[in-house]
């Protein structure tokens, strides 16, 4: 039997409160679309958690039983707690997974991670987008159509400021003419890491089922595995004699 993987759903759910155009496409909060989606596979367990919880609800515990860790973040980057910022970076180290979604690239742990500015173009004019897949072997990539094209969305355009990914999975095309590296993967200490482009907060996108398809493939993917234990540091006594 399949081990269960447990995600947690983090979003920081301002623009839902402050903006009714935002509230009418997630009146629940990106999260909750988000959670009801990866919930409802068989070997996924999904939880919330926002900005406004104490700790953000990533506290400790919460981080420890978490395999996975989805972001969204936008316009309250800075009001995310260097202290949580470190204790996920630790975590991701030690094996968690994260996936970055959308506007979370400018996201204090997605920069912590990259080691870069993260920047890019963007243009907000609702035009159409092909996602490309560019890795069909890829297991984010799994039983996906070779593109989804999205009929509106936001434009992120190159140059994206990010290391050379490890491997990448999808790049968008743009009906303005534009094209960016929208599906990206790092390894980082034992962790995993998924950059995802799509899902605008005034687009249905997270809606989409093939969309939907290509989170749960990336929770999978980035779930923990490997040596439980690495030892570093000095190692006094040698597993052979000497």
């Amino acid at each position: 039997m399949a081990k269960t993987i447990r995600v947690t759903v983090w979003n920081e759910g301002v623009h839902e409160k402050k903006h009714e155009a935002v509230r009418k496409v997630y009146p629940d909060g990106i999260h909750a679309v988000i959670a009801a989606a990866l919930g409802a596979e068989a070997d996924i367990e999904a939880r919330t958690a926002t900005l406004e919880e104490p700790e953000h609800g990533l506290t400790d515990d919460v981080l420890a039983a978490t395999d996975v860790l989805t972001w969204w973040g936008h316009m309250a980057h800075h009001d995310v707690a260097d202290e949580v910022v470190d204790r996920v970076y630790r975590r991701v180290l030690d094996g968690m997974g994260l996936i970055v979604l959308h506007s979370g690239h400018f996201s204090k742990i997605f920069k912590r991670l990259m080691g870069t500015g993260c920047d890019l173009k963007w243009r907000e004019i609702g035009e159409k987008e092909r996602l490309w897949v560019v890795d069909p072997g890829h297991p984010i990539a799994d039983g996906l159509p070779e593109c989804i094209e999205l009929p509106q969305t936001e434009m992120y355009g190159e140059h994206f400021d990010i290391p050379r990914p490890d491997e990448l999975v999808f790049v968008s095309w743009f009906a303005g003419g534009e094209v960016f590296r929208s599906g990206c993967c790092w390894h980082r200490g034992k962790g995993k890491v998924f950059y995802f482009r799509p899902g605008h907060e005034t687009y249905d996108i997270y809606y989409n089922k093939t969309i939907q398809k290509v989170l749960a493939n990336a929770v999978r993917w980035a779930a923990p595995c490997g040596v439980a234990n690495v030892k570093r540091g000095n190692v006094p006594e040698p597993m052979e004699k000497v």
